[in-house]
């Protein structure tokens, strides 16, 4: 359906698809000045329209496929309109800040957008709103107790457990020094007033 793809002039560069509800795909041209997703579309959608008769009427995302990180996560939670992405290599996750009103948007219904955009881009994705991001630095944070699914869960409570018995125990014996720090306090006096009668 798209003479682009068969020639070369564009390339599926990834897939990401949850059969017969929503598909993303991520396009590169290979031919300068030629739009790679309005290759794809056609005009007013004529193109990909063929496409999702075949597929029953499958919704697919065209998207500029791009070897910058920042730029195809925005990309993959389209049609969302993303603020900024901050990357971070080591844990491979991108945070990624939109305006108030575009947060459902871009999580999409029961997560799907959000899902289907981890997929194709290959980075966890963690959506916040500007609200929270602003908000976010007067909140103490906290390691989560359970990790979102894995082998690991069972080692993580145990560590969060231990570290939060461990705070315990430090608070007691901090409460138990001033206590009886306070209880000197208050009968040092007296002892001291016993001692010349005694005498």
């Amino acid at each position: 359906e798209v003479p682009e793809i068969h020639s070369g002039s564009v390339e599926i560069k990834a897939i990401a698809r949850e059969h017969g509800s929503r598909s993303k795909v991520a396009v590169l041209s290979h031919q300068e000045g030629l739009d790679p997703v309005g290759s794809c579309v056609g005009q007013r959608g004529s193109r990909i329209q063929v496409i999702v008769n075949e597929l029953n009427g499958e919704k697919i995302d065209v998207i500029p496929w791009s070897q910058e990180a920042t730029t195809f996560v925005a990309n993959a939670l389209s049609p969302a309109q993303i603020e900024r992405v901050e990357i971070d290599q080591e844990d491979r996750t991108a945070t990624v800040v939109v305006a108030d009103r575009q947060l459902s948007l871009a999580i999409g219904k029961d997560g799907q957008n959000v899902r289907l955009a981890a997929k194709i881009t290959g980075w966890r994705i963690d959506i916040k709103s500007n609200t929270q991001m602003a908000t976010e630095p007067l909140v103490k944070k906290k390691k989560p107790i359970v990790s979102l699914g894995g082998d690991d869960d069972d080692t993580l409570l145990k560590v969060r457990f231990a570290e939060a018995l461990r705070e315990r125990q430090a608070a007691d014996s901090v409460l138990a020094a001033k206590s009886l720090a306070a209880f000197r306090g208050e009968n040092e006096p007296a002892a001291v007033q016993e001692r010349p009668a005694a005498a």
